[in-house]
This record gives structure tokens, C-alpha cells and sequence, in this order.
């Protein structure tokens, strides 16, 4: 056992890959590739570096001497220039050229511009996986009626896949705002200590042009199409809480479904997946507590709190930069995409195992049917002939002492034999049955439902065909 505190959103909720996009191997071999784009440009632009030098750094991309970097680091207190030193260890005819005419943020912030890519695709390609197997949910339960529910209130019938595509509507959204993001990812680039480029203006003589050429050959190398024009020091911090806010969003989608399904799992209608040998509770034998579902809603949380952060630390960027953005973004990216992957691992894993119990929602309706279908009876009596005043206040009455029989007394709704024992509705006793089929209450969420997917979620999917074949990782 473990006495130091352990992150739970790498032991028990994230996905190996996400903790593996955000680890210190990625962020130091994404340094040394920074370098290396760096120097080999600087070379096809007439510096004097020369082609061992380049050979002998990109030998040493991934074999990080670790132990070297942290020794120097406590003496010079400064992560990036430990790492510098380090590499120059290993590739020492590169030593002096290594970072050249370079600030510190030149990796630190293209790294982080460069994992946070990744790792926004890995939550998209999860996004997609979850809206597909929702969608399959939803067009198998299109037909099948249920209650809805307004204010938590019984209101009309809608139908169970029709409440799904509510869910898949909202991820949606998250998808056009991710794909947005995605496509407006840009580097810091090459720009220096204050974002002026002086240093490399020095390097190159004053040469503006070869400047220019030598930000846009390191942005080529580095696989992003652009950087932005201008800088201070950092990229610009927004962009942080742009991403954040995108989790944010999704965290939130995330959390409307998982009430949902704990609210419906309370009316024993549907239920996340409860494995044979799973414990619901310590003392209760018998419960089958919502667990994926509540852990979700916890997760998300703490995703929907993070714009807040970086709101204030993009908002306290004084000029052109300061430092006290450093420590603190160390853990809230991170943090942030990692719960975020925890909480699609439980959404896939719940949308693809969802039970429905139709017997449930049947007597759930049978229940409050009566009352949804008043209307439907006083229209057909009076197309017979019928006081339509006379039967309204007939049906007022009827429903109030109905009303008695359920709330007082506990009994089962008895409306409609009130109805049938009536003779001012005889009109209509030989159809009350087929009036009351749930199906004629259901509108056109069927319809609605088939035409949603075919129209806004079968093209997203078709897009992303290999986000289908995601399978969820649950740890615990």
C-alpha cells in the first residue's frame, strides 16, 4: 500500500490513454522534439548547426536520463533549464545550440498546446462513441410510450428512445463546440521572451523574413497548421478556459443524463447495468444503488467548476505575462480532461447497458392515463352529441374523487370506471379502450426520433467512423 497520496482520476476513473497524453514522458519527449524542430529549422536557415549535431539530439528524443534533470533542477530551480542541461548530457557536440535563441515557454507552452490537441481528440472520439451507442438505444425504444415529466410532475406521454434523443441532442452541441475548438487549435510558436522575436532577429542579423520562415518551418514540423500572430510571453491563457469550458460543457450533458437515469432508476423503469456479484450497499443486501450514475454526477461536477479557474487566471495575466499561472495550470488541464475521460468511460459504458422495464412504465402510465385522456373523451362525446359544459363539469367531478381514491385511501386510479358506470358519456363506452391505447398520446416522437438521427447524429457518426468501435475502461 501506497503511503504517499495517490491522484484517484489515474488509480480509479481515467483511462490509461488519457494519463499516459498528460505524463511526464509525453510532456519531455514533446521538449526534445520542440528542440529538435527548433534546431533543424534554424539549420535550413543558415545557422551554424550541423547535421550531427541534429543526429545525435534526435538519438536521444526518447531516452530521457530522468535522474539527471531532477539533480540539476534543485540546483537551479528551473525545470525547463534542468532538462536543457539534461540533454545536453547525452547529445554533447548539441550543447550549445540546444534551446537556442529560445524562452522557456517555447516548449513548455507548445507542449501544452500539443497535449491538450491530443487529449481534446481522445474526448471527441469518446463523444462520438457514446452518441452512437445512445442512438442505437434510442431508435430500439422509439416506439415504446412512457410517461413524461415536467417540473417532475406527470405531463404528457412522450416515448422512451424520443427522452433519449433529449440526451443526444445536448451531445451534439458538445460536438459542434469541440470540433470548433479542435479546428481553431494553434501553436505559440517561435516567438521569443516577450513575444517580439528579438532574440531570433538577432540570430538571423536582423533578417525579418528568415524569422518568419523559421516559426512556420517549426509549426510545419510540429503537424498544427499555424501559430497565433502575436504573443507576450505564453499563449494566450484563454485559450485554456476556452477548453475548459468545452469539458465544462460536456461534463454537464453528462451529468443531465446520469440524474436522469438515477431518477428513473428510483421509478424502477430503467437502470444502469448492476454486474452479478456487484455490492449496491454495506448494510442494505437488497439495494442496487446507482453507482455509475451518482459517480458521474461527482465527477462532473468538478469538470463544470473548472471555467471559473481559468477565467481568473486568464483574466490576471498582467502585460505580457506572469508566473502564477504555472503552478496552478500543472494541475487543472490535466485534471480537467482526465475526470472529463472518467465520466465518458461511465456514460459508454451505461448507455450501451442500459434495462428498461416495460412492465414498469406500462403500470406507471395506466396509472396516470386516465386524466391525460379526459380531453380525448369529452371531444368524442360531444362530436356525439354531448353538452360539452355538462360533461366537463361531469369529468371535474369524477376526477376529483379518482383524485381521493389514489391520494387518500392508496387505491388504483378508478377515472375510467367512473366513466363506463356513467350513462351521460354512453357515447362513447364501446371505444373508452381503444381511446385509452397509450400509443394515440404519443405524437410524433417515433417519427421525431427516426428523423433526428437520420438528419443530425447518422452524419457525425459517419464522420467518425472508428470512434463506433470505443469500448469503456471501468476501473472500479
Amino acid at each position: 500500500m501506497n503511503e504517499i497520496y495517490e491522484n484517484p482520476l489515474i488509480t480509479r476513473y481515467a483511462s490509461k490513454e488519457m494519463a499516459a497524453n498528460f505524463s511526464d514522458e509525453t510532456r519531455f519527449r514533446l521538449w526534445r522534439k520542440l528542440w529538435i524542430a527548433l534546431a533543424e529549422s534554424e539549420r535550413e536557415l543558415g545557422l551554424g548547426i550541423t547535421q550531427q549535431q541534429i543526429d545525435e539530439m534526435k538519438a536521444n528524443a526518447d531516452n530521457i536520463n530522468y535522474e539527471v534533470a531532477a539533480a540539476r533542477e534543485k540546483e537551479v530551480r528551473h525545470d525547463v533549464m534542468a532538462h536543457v542541461f539534461a540533454f545536453g548530457v547525452q547529445a554533447p557536440s548539441a550543447r550549445p545550440i540546444i534551446h537556442l535563441g529560445a524562452t522557456s515557454c517555447y516548449v513548455t507552452d507548445n507542449a501544452e498546446i500539443i497535449m491538450i490537441k491530443n487529449a481534446l481528440e481522445m474526448i471527441k472520439n469518446k463523444l462520438v462513441a457514446v452518441m452512437d451507442k445512445l442512438s442505437v438505444f434510442a431508435l430500439k425504444y422509439k416506439d415504446l410510450p412512457t410517461l413524461g415529466f415536467t417540473h417532475l410532475q406527470p405531463a404528457q406521454l412522450t416515448t422512451v428512445g424520443k427522452r433519449a434523443c433529449l440526451w443526444l441532442q445536448d451531445l451534439a452541441m458538445d460536438y459542434e463546440n469541440i470540433t470548433h475548438l479542435l479546428q481553431c487549435v494553434k501553436l505559440r510558436g517561435v516567438k521569443g521572451t516577450t513575444g517580439t522575436q528579438a532574440s531570433f532577429m538577432s540570430l538571423f542579423d536582423g533578417d525579418g523574413s528568415k524569422v518568419k520562415k523559421l516559426e512556420q518551418a517549426v509549426v510545419k514540423r510540429l503537424g498544427i497548421g499555424c501559430a497565433y500572430g502575436v504573443t507576450g510571453q505564453t499563449y494566450p491563457r484563454k485559450f485554456d478556459y476556452n477548453v475548459v469550458g468545452v469539458l465544462s460543457q460536456i461534463a454537464q450533458s453528462a451529468y443531465k443524463f446520469a440524474n436522469d437515469l438515477r431518477i428513473l432508476q428510483n421509478m424502477k423503469e430503467m437502470e444502469e447495468p448492476f454486474e452479478k456479484s456487484q455490492i449496491g450497499s454495506s448494510a442494505m443486501a437488497y439495494k442496487r444503488n446507482p453507482m455509475r450514475s451518482e459517480r458521474i454526477c461527482g465527477l462532473a461536477r468538478f469538470v463544470i467548476s473548472m471555467p471559473v479557474n481559468e477565467a481568473v487566471t486568464s483574466s490576471t495575466q498582467w502585460l505580457e505575462r506572469t508566473l502564477d499561472d504555472s503552478a496552478n495550470k500543472r494541475i487543472t488541464i490535466a485534471q480537467a480532461f482526465l475526470a472529463l475521460d472518467g465520466v465518458l468511460n461511465l456514460y459508454l459504458n451505461i448507455s450501451e447497458n442500459m434495462v428498461v422495464y416495460e412492465k414498469v412504465i406500462a403500470k406507471h402510465i395506466a396509472a396516470e392515463l386516465p386524466f391525460m385522456s379526459t380531453e380525448v373523451i369529452l371531444m368524442e362525446c360531444v362530436k356525439a352529441g354531448g353538452d360539452r359544459q355538462q360533461l366537463h363539469e361531469l369529468i371535474r367531478e369524477h376526477s376529483m374523487e379518482s383524485t381521493k381514491v389514489v391520494k387518500q385511501q392508496g387505491g388504483e386510479n378508478d377515472l375510467i370506471q367512473r366513466i363506463k358506470k356513467d350513462s351521460a358519456f354512453k357515447a362513447i363506452h364501446g371505444i373508452i379502450d381503444s381511446i385509452l391505447e397509450p400509443k394515440n398520446f404519443i405524437g410524433r416522437a417515433p417519427q421525431q426520433t427516426e428523423e433526428f438521427i437520420a438528419g443530425e447524429i447518422k452524419p457525425i457518426l459517419d464522420k467518425n467512423k472508428n470512434a463506433k468501435e470505443i469500448s469503456a475502461q471501468i476501473n472500479v
